[in-house]
């Protein structure tokens, strides 16, 4: 699944959302793209897209379908 991230301009700000979004149960995987300003996210199990919108907007970015 794609997520369309908003608000990072940093490293850290990949890797904190990053951590959000593999903190979640079902998530294996998240790729995010500073450049592209998007996360590819691998589940393992279903999860709910509020789940890491929530995940994403909790770490101070903003996050939406991609």
């Amino acid at each position: 699944m794609k997520l369309k991230i908003s608000g990072m301009s940093c490293g850290h700000c990949v890797s904190h959302v990053k951590s959000a979004l593999e903190g979640i149960a079902g998530v294996s995987q998240a790729d995010v793209s500073l450049e592209n300003h998007e996360a590819e996210v691998t589940l393992s199990d279903q999860v709910n897209d509020a789940d890491l919108f929530g995940a994403v907007e909790d770490a101070g970015y903003q996050a939406e379908a991609g």
